[in-house]
């Protein structure tokens, strides 16, 4: 057999070529496929990026070490839509501890998707996660945003932070009848700015007291009826 440095370089890696290695098992030759070892290095989360982490879906409840799985147990074949409870273990697939990321991002948006199928997931709300009785696990309770497709057992899946939210949040409220004062719900989860115009053909910004209710809602007082429009950023 020639040394190996006397072969050319293949500089376009393809799924089916191989190369030679040692099985560990057994340490036996064998042949190993760039796409053995592409999906390899993707179920078992050995490359890490920033953010993300790698879970192996389980029906059984509470399932080892790197899992997630539906309190209760179960979950194949259940549509993304369905799922409110879920255990994650304190640790992903490649051993790393996610306890301190999980609730930091508690209260904000996640992503839970099949690894090897970009169209098989669910944008959640991560409203709770807390630690369990058996403390090798933690409870997460979850809001459905959107999603698509269902869970299949066995399979890895991929949990980021995911906010999709392009520029801050605003609000227009109209008051089309006079009216004093007017209570503005919003549901911008925030203490906007208000400018207040009435309602001429070319309005003028009117000076009037703004009192925060709570973070989405407040009420605007006038010195008299008003009717005209608020805008909240």
């Amino acid at each position: 057999m020639a040394r190996i440095s006397s072969y050319p370089y293949d500089t376009t890696v393809e799924d089916k070529d191989a190369w030679i290695g040692t099985q560990a098992t057994n340490r036996r030759t064998k042949q190993f496929t760039a796409e053995a070892v592409a999906e390899y290095l993707n179920i078992n989360a050995k490359v890490n990026i920033g953010g993300q982490m790698s879970f192996k879906w389980t029906d059984v409840q509470k399932g080892g070490a790197g899992t997630v799985s539906e309190v209760g147990g179960g979950g194949s074949g259940n549509a993304f839509s369905t799922i409110t409870e879920l255990f994650f273990s304190i640790t992903e697939l490649n051993g790393q501890n996610v306890v301190a990321f999980l609730d930091y991002i508690k209260t904000k948006n996640i992503l839970l998707g099949q690894g090897d199928q970009i169209s098989q997931f669910g944008h959640y709300t991560l409203d709770t996660y807390v630690i369990d009785t058996d403390p090798n696990y933690y409870k997460a309770t979850l809001t459905y945003i959107g999603g698509n497709g269902t869970i299949v057992n066995d399979k890895q899946y991929t949990l980021i932070y995911f906010d999709i939210e392009t520029s801050d949040k605003t609000f227009v409220f109209t008051q089309a009848v006079s009216a004093n004062p007017w209570v503005v719900v919003h549901n911008l989860d925030k203490y906007p700015s208000v400018t207040v115009t009435d309602s001429n053909v070319t309005p003028r910004v009117v000076i009037t007291q703004v009192d925060y209710d709570n973070t989405n809602q407040v009420t605007i007082t006038f010195a008299g009826a008003q009717a005209g429009n608020a805008y909240l950023n």
